[in-house]
């Protein structure tokens, strides 16, 4: 097939489109190359043997000219900060993904799928059992209790309440990311259920390994605990270290890509692609201090990030339904990031840079135990 893979050349992008090449399909790359995530400009991973086209994917003439001749999407292309500009969040990820949708039926393209990129923020803070018993959706953890180092859910009676595996039944965002990737989910399978064009929508999890941007403070933990053993610091456990996470590796990621474009079974339906196993944060602290070889323990000064989860593990028996199943490790990930990291010539140190952005945001602050 001709496929065209909006934001291919960003982290889950670029590995897919080197997956379809592998298997023969001929690959259109759309990429606006956006600064931080590509601060060199095309990076040097980038295939050869796909085309590239530089755009938009606001722009509906640079996107009608890089839909022609494609017979599937892969729409990868997203705004993912902290940063308050809340309208941005929604113009590319939402709005973005419905301008694919009018084009292929404003021209009659004979798209035949579109795998849109979701996340597991759509969850929010996820599915919750109080202590009777009852199921329930958190919202988002109060600031004043936050203050005070109290990082549990609490029932609303004011008991300890359970995380429990999420099924993508669930959906309760909690921050302008969260929002703006549930709105572009129902776009996809709304849109593409009454024009009967097969869609699918992939919620992420904490997806790990090679190529991932050392310039986007949002790319998560492996390249931020990596980073700071590669020179020699120690990182930051916000709250107290034992948020549950939910880590897979890319490899895992661009199967589950490549099986829902095959599988007419995933058609119109959202699935959770996760690790399928529960780790907190100092279990994978210690997993990448293991791989790194360092004696550094990490460190945890009772900082904390507003609007984090504390826990979330997403429940991927739908898409196990179809035969797919994590075979990566977290430490698999790590090992793959770490090198990936001592081949890189040019590095700076960025941690600082990071951090202090972070805290001119009030992203990061403290609690007053």
């Amino acid at each position: 097939m001709n496929v065209l893979v909006t934001g291919g050349a960003g982290f889950i992008g670029s590995h897919t489109v080197d997956a379809l090449l592998k298997a023969g399909h001929r690959v259109r790359i759309f990429d606006a190359l956006c600064k931080p995530v590509h601060l060199k400009g095309v990076p040097v991973y980038l295939s050869p043997d796909a085309e590239l086209v530089v755009g938009d994917i606001r722009d509906k003439d640079a996107l009608t000219r890089a839909l022609q001749g494609m017979d599937a999407v892969y729409h990868f292309a997203a705004y993912q900060d902290y940063l308050p500009d809340f309208s941005t969040f929604f113009s590319v990820n939402a709005a973005g993904t419905a301008l694919i949708y009018e084009l292929i039926v404003e021209r009659k393209l004979p798209i035949q799928k579109v795998v849109v990129a979701s996340s597991q923020a759509v969850a929010g803070e996820g599915l919750y059992r109080d202590a009777d018993g009852v199921l329930f959706t958190p919202d988002i953890r109060p600031e004043e209790r936050l203050a005070r180092g109290q990082w549990g859910i609490l029932d609303e009676a004011g008991r300890p309440a359970e995380s429990l595996p999420t099924p993508e039944t669930v959906a309760n965002p909690q921050n302008q990311y969260g929002l703006s990737k549930l709105s572009q989910e129902k776009i996809a399978l709304s849109l593409g259920r009454r024009y009967r064009i097969p869609s699918v929508a992939l919620r992420y999890s904490i997806v790990q390994g090679p190529r991932q941007s050392f310039y986007n403070a949002y790319s998560g933990a492996c390249r931020i605990f990596c980073l700071h053993y590669y020179f020699g610091r120690a990182p930051t456990l916000y709250e107290d270290g034992l948020q549950i996470r939910d880590y897979v590796n890319i490899d895992d990621v661009v199967r589950a890509n490549l099986l829902v474009m095959q599988d007419s079974r995933a058609d119109y339906r959202a699935f959770n692609v996760g690790g399928g196993r529960a780790y907190t944060v100092k279990e994978f602290a210690e997993i990448v201090r293991s791989v790194l070889g360092r004696d550094i323990p990490p460190a945890g000064p009772g900082l904390y990030r507003f609007g984090d989860t504390r826990h979330i593990l997403s429940d991927i028996s739908a898409l196990r339904s179809l035969g797919w199943e994590p075979a990566k490790t977290p430490a698999d990930s790590v090992r793959a990031y770490r090198d990936y990291l001592y081949e890189q010539t040019d590095i700076n140190d960025i941690m600082a840079y990071a951090e202090k952005k972070m805290r001119e945001l009030n992203v990061v602050r403290k609690a007053q135990a």
